[in-house]
């Protein structure tokens, strides 16, 4: 039985994670920013799995106190952590940087940026001391080198995951604590489609290519617990979308027509 920590698990892809991982047996502890919609989901999960199988906190990733706090809340709900994944993110509008206010850019490096910093820095003070454990930073758009317009300072957050993980691994040498990686790929969330205008002529090009390559969270989220469930030693990946599985979607996307959207009034 793991005790696991998700940050930002109140909805999207944490929340996908946060049911899975109980749905397997695991005690969880769900985060994130509004106190009202933590509650909201915790009740909500205590019900499908147990109310001591579940508890959470607010938190903000952006505050080290914050975080210091959600550790310590696993720590006292459960005894101890044994995963702590980094889930937590925000995107901002579209747009050329020049366009972009600099508050908007400013907050998305806090929360995806300094705000992943100060998580390991946390998680990684606690496991240290209690002997172990396993942190898991979640890659995004970005991760792997690729860019695309409007997506500057998204991207710029998401492509340094890849090296600190590197770095981590380097820091947490000998202590026990194992850093791996997520890759969920492209899941349909409101994160996700709040990046566009969907009444804009790009969305429907790019509502194509969802279609073909994106996924849903419950599609996603039982394969990356799985993944990380399975997985014990440092430097693990958990990838849903391979490189393979996205040559055979375009391969057969004339034959498997999907519509992801169905349903959302877009």
């Amino acid at each position: 039985m793991k005790r696991v920590v998700v940050t930002g698990s109140t909805r999207g892809i944490g929340r996908g994670l946060a049911d899975n991982f109980l749905k397997r047996g695991c005690k969880v502890i769900v985060a994130g920013r509004d106190p009202g919609a933590v509650a909201q989901v915790v009740q909500e999960l205590g019900k499908l799995y147990g109310a001591d199988n579940v508890a959470g906190t607010a938190c903000d990733v952006t505050s080290l106190e914050s975080l210091q706090g959600l550790w310590d809340f696993g720590r006292e709900s459960f005894g101890g952590i044994d995963i702590w994944i980094n889930n937590a993110g925000i995107s901002i509008d579209r747009a050329p940087i020049w366009e972009q206010p600099a508050e908007d850019l400013a907050a998305i490096v806090n929360t995806n940026l300094t705000g992943l910093l100060l998580a390991n820095k946390v998680a990684m003070g606690g496991m240290q001391a209690q002997g172990g454990g396993q942190i898991w930073n979640m890659e995004g758009f970005g991760s792997n080198g690729m860019t695309q317009a409007g997506m500057a300072a998204y991207g710029a957050t998401k492509r340094a995951v890849n090296y600190l993980n590197k770095a981590l691994r380097k820091d947490a040498a000998g202590t026990g604590i194992q850093v791996g990686t997520l890759s969920p790929g492209i899941v349909i969330t409101d994160l996700l489609i709040g990046d566009y205008d969907t009444s804009s002529e790009e969305w429907q090009k790019t509502r194509r290519i969802f279609n073909i390559l994106a996924d849903k969270v419950e599609t996603v989220t039982p394969f990356l617990v799985d993944g990380v469930l399975k997985a014990n030693k440092d430097g693990a990946k958990v990838m849903w979308l391979t490189n393979g599985k996205v040559m055979g979607r375009f391969l057969t996307a004339r034959f498997k027509k999907r519509d992801l959207f169905e349903g959302m009034g877009i």
